[in-house]
């Protein structure tokens, strides 16, 4: 059974009907489709859906017990960013999350990792889109080049201590929400 008829399953289970889809709008990394649909209370809606391929969130701790965020501009807010590395390849599909998150550590900060430990899964906005999201603690980390894409030219790569790290979520200064769910997952999880 497919992904998507599991879905469909579940939202009919929670009493919910799907009367059409229709594809508004996509590009290479997100899709926008509206649905219109029947509310369990009987009541007919349009739910706007952002469709994402999935990503991933990486801490990536040190043997000196340092962490290591990359910062760069986020146009949707207008903002240079603090956050744990992240993301997603538009171009491969079905990729292994460790490939991609090894990929994506290896890109945004130039570290390798000789262990990659699966943290857990979480959604980036389940109120709003499909975008599933990895949760890795990156350890036994050497020092290579970064290999940019030339959209994150911006990017610049930031070790800290974790007592640094938990002082700037403290103080709000850390405003990436999946930086600090990772970062809860992780701390949770006890591995820091």
């Amino acid at each position: 059974m497919s992904t998507d008829k599991t879905i469909e399953d579940a939202r009919r289970d929670a009493g919910f009907q799907t009367l059409s889809t229709r594809l508004a709008y996509s590009n290479p990394w997100t899709a926008l489709r509206e649905d219109i649909i029947v509310h369990p209370n009987g009541k007919q809606g349009l739910y706007g859906i952002v469709e994402r391929g999935e990503f991933v969130v990486i801490l990536p701790l040190h043997a000196d017990g340092k962490v290591t965020l990359i910062q760069q501009f986020r146009y949707p807010v207008g903002e240079r960013l603090l956050e744990l590395p992240m993301g997603m390849w538009e171009t491969k599909e079905n990729v292994d999350p460790v490939e991609l998150a090894l990929g994506e550590l290896r890109e945004e900060t130039g570290l390798r990792a000789g262990e990659m430990i699966h943290v857990g899964t979480m959604y980036q906005g389940a109120g709003y889109s499909n975008q599933k999201g990895h949760v890795f603690l990156a350890r036994n980390l050497t020092r290579g080049e970064v290999d940019l894409e030339a959209t994150e030219e911006d990017i610049t790569s930031h070790d800290m201590t974790l007592e640094a790290f938990e002082t700037m979520i403290r103080e709000g200064e850390l405003k990436c929400m999946v930086s600090l769910a990772a970062f809860a997952l992780i701390r949770a999880k006890g591995l820091i």
